[in-house]
């Protein structure tokens, strides 16, 4: 929820440094966080008129997602994103509250809308489905680059001329500053280190017409591969099904048994859940091969501290009899992860 917030994050407890996670709202003048999002009234408050940020705050060893507010009165608050985008997102906003109010300025966070000058008659959401229709939206292609194969993508020029082509713009700077909101809203991805740059090179978001900077669907089955140095291009038969769900969840090591933020795709057929760094690339870490699993709702786990995870976990067996557990941010978020799981796991290959 990001007028001025996003949709959760981590924050530490005072007395035993567990952490839970809350709703955060930014507002003008402070930080506002709920136990769920449907709350009506705050849990806390903490105020920023002379506060000050830390990031990234080394006080937790490894959490180098953590990042710390210390108020005008010297008490310290500790919040987690769960990836490092997520971040920094939030250290930019808080920031600039914070030196707003030094400057006596009110604090209004910038609307991608405004920033890009688009109508308000334009419908993104609207836009984005008519680009995703199977027989007359954007074709999603596998394209070859610099020793990789990028499957379900395609390039920024391609968008451009789609728009144009479909009268939803009247020339290319009209269709790019159409793809420029809609990559800003996250209904399109940069795939390519040329679209990633232009990404990252600008304080807004540049969407590049271009035929190599490269792009995919926000919901599509995107991945990425290498050439072997003696094959072809390796086919990941994991990666072939469709994304039924993905998000970040907590999940607990398999040697160490410390517990660290993950993003999940959940395909199906064949049935597989892949778990990735959230900051870094496209490769994963990991995957769970799912037919024939069985997922459980849990109260606890074996090897872990009450005070350093509690709530919300859940279990995933293999058919192999490999264990593993993993914590949703909310009741619900775990109930629909088993619901999803359990359903790919049954009807997968």
């Amino acid at each position: 929820m990001f007028p001025e917030g996003i949709e959760r994050g981590m924050k530490a407890g005072t007395v035993l440094s567990s952490w839970k996670a809350v709703w955060v709202v930014l507002s003008e003048d402070g930080i506002e966080f709920y136990k769920k999002k449907t709350d009506h009234s705050p849990k806390g408050m903490i105020p920023l008129k002379g506060a000050t940020l830390i990031s990234p705050c080394q006080d937790f060893g490894k959490r180098t997602l953590v990042f710390r507010i210390t108020t005008d009165k010297k008490q310290d608050h500790f919040f987690q994103a769960s990836h490092v985008e997520e971040r920094e997102f939030w250290v930019k906003d808080i920031k600039r509250a914070i030196t707003c109010l030094q400057g006596g300025k009110r604090f209004a966070r910038k609307s991608t809308r405004r920033s890009i000058r688009l109508p308000e008659t334009v419908n993104l959401v609207e836009l984005y489905t008519l680009m995703r229709d199977q027989d007359d939206g954007v074709k999603e292609l596998k394209l070859e680059q610099q020793n990789r194969v990028f499957n379900h993508c395609f390039t920024g020029a391609t968008v451009v001329d789609w728009l144009i082509s479909k009268d939803k713009a009247r020339n290319r700077p009209e269709a790019l500053m159409l793809a420029t909101g809609l990559l800003n809203e996250g209904f399109l991805q940069p795939a390519g280190d040329l679209a990633k740059e232009g990404a990252e090179s600008a304080e807004q978001t540049a969407f590049l017409d271009e035929t190599m900077a490269l792009y995919y669907f926000a919901d599509s089955g995107f991945f990425c591969e290498g050439y072997s140095s003696d094959e072809d291009v390796i086919v990941k038969e994991e990666f072939r099904g469709n994304i039924i769900k993905q998000g970040c969840l907590l999940k607990q090591g398999h040697k160490r048994k410390n517990w660290k933020v993950r993003k999940f795709i959940l395909r199906d057929d064949p049935a597989y859940l892949h778990y990735y760094e959230p900051s870094k690339g496209d490769d994963p870490l990991g995957s769970i091969h799912l037919r024939g699993s069985v997922v459980t709702a849990v109260e606890y786990v074996p090897d872990a501290k009450k005070h350093d995870i509690d709530g919300n976990l859940f279990e995933i067996i293999t058919s192999d009899e490999v264990h593993y557990f993993f914590q949703a941010a909310t009741g619900e978020e775990r109930k629909d992860w088993i619901k999803a799981i359990q359903a790919v796991s049954k009807s997968g290959k």
